[in-house]
Order: structure tokens, then sequence, then C-alpha cells
């Protein structure tokens, strides 16, 4: 018996005393504590399990939330906190991935070759190492990236290696106390359903870490070649005879990208942004941000405020390990004491998609190109696609489907995700996308133009697409749970005064989409509303959008379409707060 089904044997029952419960809780433990081969976690689940044995409650507790469960598999890899015990990121639990992983592979693969990069998160070095180690030992081969560096060039790396899989040690934006396995295969994109399960299958069947062989050496620990071969694809994204000429501040929020990215932007002869020093380095810690998460307030405020101080022409942002882009721009002030100056505002991750979507068309593409976003985000980039003559397609969260997209040419999702050049990374990859921001935006200024004239012209031609969204954050995932089926119970017919003219339960799935987890509601007035739980974190998030037409396509009423889009935003926004409260 393996022991994730053993431990569910002893404790899924919820039956017996208390006392006979708290035992079989620290004999589980005490399990654990055995076949833990690091010293580290040992001695930390050691000294909890001691308190427990001594009756101390708040151990017990912590003892049960370690062991709820083994820290699940999914189509996002793992991701949890660090630290001891089956429902943590620790080694116990990142060996029983990768051996997981292996055998699944070998089923079709006799000698798997994996790649494994890894991001400056505690610990990710070692787990990165461990994963080669399972590998070699498992009778495959594996190639270690040579330092902490981006996810994208790992996603890149599989490809141009030839690999059959690949591995990132990631938490991504994650709070400093995570850390996280993401799974990619031969073809360069995230695990999709059934090979997640697949995977969590063969993980399952491991017994004990002990049974797992670890070899002592034998994976390849690659050069800079590899990174070399990113940045030069990279930088080939931009056209050669395209304006140079943008002043940029960058920010890598403690994370992996700043080297890399200021290589690229050498590479395709653009000046080097100007980085914002404090965050430039990698720091697990990430001593600056509560959250390093481009999307949550004040993660990006440094930025900002090294822009207000030297004036550049944007500020560019990537997450902690690189793979996603955020855009600020200046605007003048009106009202109040600072009327008619200048302040910086971060675009939408929406704006930022049909910025791309709009500078990818204006270069020209293949009739058969193929433009997709995630459900979630915006209707724009189709109703540009449709202008356009090509085909859209709108997939399920997450960019494990958009890369999937036969033909793709373009991808989006609205949380800063943006796919420009799936022929080399086929998933999101923020260092692209900064320079190709770059490049639009260069090419504005050599007009007299900025970012936002190009969004006016959107919302002039295709109507004013406002987005928003608000997550709502658990500590108990069942009240997730809870809000969806009262959902569904009792479904709103009416949201701020409007007909609800069509609700889609997601979980059934369509012709379109496999099933997920969600709902989706369309108003009389094409406004539309959608709830899902997070698929990485304990919250539900809800996503808003209001398409309000520019009467006449007259420039002069734009201000009018905006004021009315904000509003409706407003009304769905408080409505859905009441609707989805815990």
């Amino acid at each position: 018996m393996t022991y994730e089904a053993s431990y569910e044997a002893r404790h899924g029952s919820g039956g017996g005393s208390e006392d006979s419960r708290a035992q079989e809780l620290i004999d589980a433990a005490q399990e654990w504590v055995d076949d833990d081969p690091d010293h580290e976690t040992r001695v930390e689940l050691g000294q909890v399990l001691a308190r427990a044995k001594e009756g101390d409650a708040a151990a017990v507790a912590d003892l049960e939330d370690r062991f709820s469960g083994m820290l699940e598999f999914g189509t996002a890899g793992l991701r949890g906190a660090i630290g001891a015990g089956p429902n943590r990121m620790n080694r116990s639990v990142v060996i029983r991935a990768a051996a997981g992983l292996a055998a699944y592979l070998r089923q079709t693969r006799p000698e798997p070759f994996v790649v494994v990069g890894y991001d400056a998160r505690t610990n990710s070095d070692v787990f990165a190492r461990d994963t080669a180690a399972v590998t070699v030992g498992s009778g495959g081969h594996a190639a270690v990236l040579p330092h902490p560096l981006p996810t994208p060039v790992l996603a890149f790396a599989i490809r141009h290696l030839g690999a059959d899989a690949g591995v990132m040690v990631t938490a991504s934006h994650n709070p400093p106390q995570d850390n996280g396995y993401k799974v990619y295969l031969g073809d360069g994109s995230q695990i999709v359903p059934p090979s997640d399960s697949d995977i969590a299958g063969q993980i399952a069947r491991v017994q004990a870490v002990a049974d797992v062989p670890l070899a002592d050496d034998g994976w390849q620990t690659l050069g800079n070649d590899v990174l070399e071969d990113y940045v030069d694809a990279t930088a080939s994204v931009v056209a050669p005879d395209s304006p140079r000429d943008i002043d940029v501040v960058h920010t890598a929020l403690h994370g992996v990208g700043s080297d890399t990215l200021l290589r690229v932007f050498e590479r395709a002869g653009f000046p080097s942004p100007v980085p914002v020093e404090a965050q430039r380095q990698p720091d697990p810690a990430f001593p600056t941000v509560s959250f390093p998460n481009p999307e949550e307030p004040g993660a990006i405020d440094a930025a900002l405020d090294l822009a207000r101080e030297i004036g550049p022409d944007i500020v560019l942002a990537n997450d902690p390990d690189a793979d996603r882009c955020a855009v600020a721009v200046p605007f003048t002030v009106q009202g109040g004491p600072d009327d008619g100056g200048t302040d910086w505002r971060m675009l939408r991750g929406d704006e930022v998609g049909a910025l791309l979507g709009h500078h990818i068309l204006s270069r020209g593409v293949e009739p058969d190109a193929v433009f997709a976003n995630s459900i979630v985000s915006s209707r724009l980039l189709a109703a540009m696609a449709g202008k356009a003559g090509i085909r859209h397609e709108e997939t399920l969260t997450g960019f494990k489907w958009i890369a999937r997209v036969e033909g793709l040419r373009y991808g989006y999702e609205e949380a800063l995700g943006y796919c420009v050049d799936p022929g080399h990374v086929r998933d999101k990859d923020g260092v692209s996308a900064c320079l190709m921001v770059a490049e639009l935006a260069a090419s504005l200024k050599a007009e007299g133009r900025v970012l936002t004239d190009v969004l006016d012209d959107l919302a002039v031609e295709h109507g004013v697409h406002a987005t928003d969204s608000f997550s709502v954050r658990v500590a108990d995932l069942a009240l997730i749970g809870d809000v969806m089926a009262r959902l569904r119970a009792t479904p709103p017919t009416e949201v701020a005064g409007l007909a609800v003219t069509r609700t889609d339960d997601l979980a059934l799935g369509s012709d379109a989409l496999p099933p997920t987890d969600g709902l989706r509601y369309y108003l009389e007035d094409d406004s539309r509303v959608i709830v899902r739980p997070s698929g990485t974190e304990p919250k539900l998030k809800v996503y808003l959008e209001a398409i309000v037409p520019v009467a006449d396509h007259d420039r002069g009423r734009l201000e009018e379409a905006r004021s009315g889009a904000a509003a409706r935003l407003a009304e769905l926004r408080a409505e859905f707060e009441r609707l989805t409260r815990t």
C-alpha cells in the first residue's frame, strides 16, 4: 500500500476517539520523518512531533495541516509552502513527483530525456538537482540549466534540445514562503489532462522515498549556450529595421529576469532599460514587496517612483520567474493639486494583450494564423482578429491550453501572460513580450504617439471593452465550493438591473471547451461575468467585462463611452461582491 493510501486508510473515516486519531497522526508523522532524506526537514518535523507527543494541541493541529493530504499534483504541477510533511514543498515530495514523472515517461520512452530549470527561490536548486538525480537513477537522461534562469528559457530549451519533458522549479509570483514544480512535455507546453492525472497516479505508487533510486551524478549541467540561443531567438521577435529610440525603466521584482532581459534588449539593439536596483538581484525573501506579483497593488511602486524621478517613456516589469510582463504608462493628471502634471498607471493585462495583438497584426500575419486568449480575457482580441479576417479561439484559463491551439501565432491571458513567439516558446514569455512592447512604443514615439493612442484607436473602432476582476481569498477551501454550489442552486436572473440572457456552467464542458469549474453569465447589454476558483491559490476569482460602442465611431464621444463602461463595471462588481460573499 502506498504512503498516501495508507494514510487515508488511517484517517479517511474520521472515526475513533480524539486520542486515537492523534496517535495515528503521530505515527504517520514518525513514518514520514523516518523516510525523509533531508536533515533540515527531519529536524523541523521532529520538533513538531515531539511537542505533539507531549500533548501540545497547537503541535497536533500543525501536524493535522501538514498531513491533511499529499500536496496535490495537477495541471499546475505542484505549488505550496516550503516545509516538512506531505502537504508542503520539500525534497520528499519533489522526489516522489520526479519518480512519478519518470515512470510516466518510461511508458513510451525507455530512456527519457528531461531538461530541468530553476529560479532563485529557497531550495529551487536542491529540488532541481533531486529531479535530475531521480531521472538518471531511473535510467533516463537529464540536463540542468546552468544557473537560476527565467521559466521561458526552460520552455525554450525543451524544444531546442529535443527533450521528452521539462521541469521548472518555481512558484512564479506566489508569496516568498512558497515553491513549486511546473512540468512540460516534449512539445514545450505545460501538461494538461489526462497527463496530469496519469503522472499523479504514478506518484501515488511511490511507497517510500527510500525506494526511489537517486543517482549521485550522471546528469549534464548545461553551459550558457542554451541561454545564448534563447537570447538570439528572443531578440529576433522585433523587426531589424524598426525604431529603437525608447527609454525604459524595468523591475525584476527580486526575481531572475533582469540579466536575461537586459541581454535580450542589448542583442536586439535597444537601449538598456534602467533597472530598479533595489529589486534587480534575485532574493527569495522579496524584501521590498509584500506580494511579488505585478498585478498586486503596490508591487511595482518602486518602478513607478523611479519613473517619476527620471521620466522614461514606459515602465516594464516581470514577475519573479519572468514569464509575465506588466506595462505602465504616463498620463496627464486632471483635477486636484497636481492638475496638468504627469503620473503613471499600470495597464491592465487585457490592454497589453490588445496592444501586442495590434502590433503583430500591423506587421502582417499569414492567412492561416490563429490568435487565442483565455475565456476570462477580453473579447477585444476576437473582434480585432475578426476584422483582420483571421481565426480566433477561446481557451480555458492557463497557458497550458493557449499554447496547444493549432496554428497559434499569438496568444494571451489577462493575468499578464503573453506568447508572441510560439515558434520558440510555447508558453507565456515575459521577456519577449517586454521587448515587443518596447518596439511598439519606440515605433509610436517616432510618429509622435504613445501606447494609449493605440488603445483609443481600438476603442473607437471596436467599442470600449472595459474589464475588471476581483478575488475572494479564503482560509478554508471548502468555502469556495460553497459559493459555487450556491450560485448553481440559485443562479441570478438579473444583475444590476439587466437580465441575464445566458448562463454557462463550464463544468459541463462544450464542443469548444473541456469541462472546468466555473460559471459564465451574459447580460442583455453584452456585459459578461465569469466566476471560477483559482487553479494555483486559495481564492475565488471573478472577471467582469462591459462593452460600450463609441457613438458613430466618433473620437469625440470616446470618453462618454468609457464613462458608461466604467459605471457598468462598478455596478457588476458591487453585485457580484455580494453574490460571492463567503
